[in-house]
């Protein structure tokens, strides 16, 4: 059986160490300091020793004190530690994901239902932002990222590769490539482009047509404007055809044309040190399970 000191003086001992001050230790615990040095006074004669020098307005670690603050120090941060486990393992696990608004708004969100049955007990915390947040503040857990995949420091899985095509309401008369030129061309102002940015001009050349001239066009700031004002029937874009799958099974879009052009991927981005966390495994697990058929 252990033979230990009652916890309340170890407690008003480590704290009056740690801060080398009856007054500071009382504060901490919200006691007086009377009551500070009463239980120091109960250790010191429980052991037999001094434990402090007392001075004027100051008290200073003996020998014996030194010996016995650090391991008081850590026995209570492993007790505290212990206790913040078990109360926490009580508590609905949640993680913060940060994702593109495309990906959030046209394809994350109508499907978090389907999570919230298969892991009831981790709350998802959406973080909608095109502009990419660092994983190293403690803002966000994980993300998901579009682009080539080459993220420094951080562990990227590949969910799917986009494709885009053409897409309109079906209440437009288009059907052949000659009818774009009678059509509202819509484009999208990419914020940083490059090979893989799906452009009227990209696809035309896929496609082998030529870049219909002379029409009327618009431009939008972002793919979920130009993806409403598709669907509202006010021309014809390049969009995602996996990000706008629903919209197209329910009739709101067509694909009138064959011809799809690759997009960067979609990585599922977190810190290596949290990949085997239990709550990130099952997100990465849903994730690459739900975008299988975009493989």
């Amino acid at each position: 059986m252990r033979q230990l000191p009652p916890l309340p003086a170890l407690r008003a001992f480590e704290a009056a160490a740690r801060h080398l001050s009856f007054k500071a230790a009382a504060s901490e615990l919200g006691v007086t300091p009377t009551a500070i040095s009463h239980q120091v006074k109960l250790l010191e004669d429980i052991l037999k020793t001094p434990l402090f020098i007392r001075r004027t307005r100051q008290v200073v670690l003996t020998e014996a004190g030194q010996e016995l603050f650090t391991p008081t120090r850590e026995g209570l941060d492993r007790i505290a530690a212990g206790v913040d486990r078990v109360r926490n393992s009580n508590l609905p696990k949640s993680l913060t994901l940060s994702a593109t608004t495309a990906f959030a708004s046209n394809w994350l969100i109508p499907r978090l239902a389907d999570f919230r049955v298969q892991h009831p007990s981790l709350d998802i915390r959406l973080h909608a932002s095109d502009d990419p947040v660092s994983l190293h503040t403690g803002t966000v857990d994980v993300a998901v990222r579009y682009g080539p995949g080459a993220y420094d420091g951080l562990d990227a899985k590949l969910l799917f590769t986009d494709e885009f095509a053409p897409l309109c309401s079906p209440a437009l008369k288009v059907d052949l490539a000659e009818d774009l030129a009678a059509q509202t061309l819509i484009h999208t102002e990419w914020r940083h482009p490059d090979s893989k940015t799906p452009t009227w001009q990209r696809w035309c050349k896929a496609a082998g047509v030529a870049m219909p001239v002379g029409g009327r066009s618009v431009t939008f700031a972002d793919d979920t404007h130009t993806a409403k004002a598709v669907i509202a029937g006010q021309g014809i874009a390049i969009l995602s055809i996996h990000m706008l799958a629903n919209e197209i099974e329910d009739g709101l879009l067509k694909a009138p044309f064959g011809t799809v052009i690759k997009g960067h991927g979609h990585h599922f981005v977190t810190r290596p040190e949290r990949s085997d966390e239990p709550e990130v495994k099952a997100l990465r697990s849903w994730l690459h399970t739900i975008t299988a058929p975009y493989r």
